[in-house]
């Protein structure tokens, strides 16, 4: 078998590893992951958990997915300032289809190598006076605060016992997955180092075996954000209905140089060959965008599908077009594409009769956060309709209209927002 740690290590895919992994994983391995159905989408940064897992089942390990309908009704404290919003029993049922069906589309022929786990099947019938008596003992308080995400919780705003039981709860799901599928290794973001930890010594205690565990960083920004969210600290959802294929792509697009070699290495499934030799083609010229280019093909392609990146790769060739006759020409399944895939809202036929002042209207969009907002905007020059500059207040009016009931706003190079003019009263914005 190939060396999986060497392929995860030069990628930059290994945070923490127990000693002695390496050997284990020479032979067929069946491991786990597990996901919290905290939202009924996972995300791009929890899409780097589905990377790693399918760089082992490329290298002939056996893969187990837990997603956690036990452990989502406790909440994991791990990285957490204040404890997590509980869900009811319906809303994590729905969750976890949810991303049950998000998983399986994107492990694509993978899938049928992977066993999907819940772990309330086996919690549920579990006693909570023998759960402390024959699972607790083996732990102990002083090991339990050790870990950092009970001890950051404690020194910030505290823990309560609930999220405490958390890391105990996850160690047995280890140990359950131990005795039931021989499963020897658990992997997971880093901050799940302490959770992994704790089932390892499990383990040991009660069965005597050794299990093994590894991690891999959470990846952040050069600013320090997540990897995976917006600069306004919004998750770039997996799901085409929260965060909009376009978004989604303009996101991996706008990775910056200083980043983007990290990113190509981590995010895509390319050789080290290949990876090297766009790499150094990227430096030469750096205004090309090669890897930006190549990393928001490979993602958006395996997300959202082929169709919808071929789609999406022409709407950003329409927007950043710098001739406004060119939007003049487009047909109607253009608009329709181009609006579907924008942030946009419906103006009624009504309202624009009279026609509406331009500052008037970017406060209305939510394009601005307030009219003053849109205002300062607007004497920068950042303001354009239709791909014209804008520099006043101007009077919106039916010349504006383009394909025959849309007006295109922009405000900079990068952030657009589109408006439907319709006969229907109702306003509906969608972001």
């Amino acid at each position: 078998m190939k060396n999986i740690i060497d392929e995860l290590s030069w990628r930059g895919l290994i945070q923490n590893k127990v000693p002695g992994v390496e050997k284990q994983l020479k032979k067929c391995t069946t491991l786990y992951i597990g996901f919290d159905p905290t939202s009924d989408s996972l995300h791009l940064g929890s899409l780097l958990s589905i990377i790693v897992l399918i760089h082992f089942q490329k290298m002939g390990h056996k893969s187990l997915i837990l997603i956690g309908g036990a452990t989502g009704l406790i909440g994991d404290p791990s990285y957490k300032y204040d404890r997590r919003s509980f869900f009811s029993k319906e809303t994590l049922y729905k969750n976890i289809e949810s991303i049950k069906k998000q998983l399986c589309k994107l492990l694509h022929f993978h899938s049928e190598e992977v066993e999907f786990l819940d772990n309330f099947n086996w919690m549920k019938n579990i006693y909570i006076l023998d759960f402390l008596r024959d699972i607790g003992k083996h732990l102990t308080v002083s090991y339990m605060i050790t870990k950092d995400s009970v001890k950051k919780r404690i020194k910030n705003n505290g823990i309560s016992f609930t999220e405490f039981t958390y890391s105990l709860i996850q160690g047995y799901d280890f140990l359950y997955l131990n005795k039931e599928k021989n499963c020897l290794l658990q992997i997971g973001g880093s901050d799940q180092w302490g959770n992994i930890t704790t089932g390892i010594e499990l383990i040991r205690k009660i069965t005597g075996k050794k299990a093994y565990g590894i991690t891999f960083p959470l990846v952040t920004r050069n600013n320090g954000i997540k990897f995976g969210k917006s600069e306004e600290g919004e998750n770039i959802w997996l799901d085409h209905n929260k965060t909009s294929p376009y978004k989604f792509y303009q996101f991996l697009m706008n990775i910056s140089d200083m980043e983007i070699e990290k990113f190509i290495r981590i995010y895509t499934f390319l050789p080290k060959e290949k990876i090297d030799t766009l790499i150094s083609k990227h430096r030469k010229n750096p205004e090309k965008r090669f890897l930006q280019k190549k990393v928001a093909s490979e993602i958006t392609q395996w997300v959202h599908g082929k169709e919808s990146y071929e789609k999406i790769v022409k709407i950003s060739n329409i927007l950043f077009e710098k001739e406004y006759t060119y939007l003049l020409s487009l047909d109607e399944k253009i608009f329709i594409s181009i609006y579907e895939n924008l942030p946009h809202m419906i103006l009624s036929h009504q309202e624009f009769e009279k026609g509406i002042l331009l500052l008037d209207l970017l406060k209305k969009s939510s394009f601005f956060n307030s009219k003053s907002e849109a205002k300062r905007a607007l004497n920068f020059n950042s303001i354009f309709i239709n791909k014209k500059l804008i520099k006043e207040n101007i009077l919106l009016k039916k010349e504006n209209i383009i394909g025959k009931k849309y007006i295109l706003l922009q405000f900079g190079k990068k952030n657009f927002f589109m408006i439907k003019i319709e006969s229907n009263e109702k306003k509906h914005i969608h972001s």
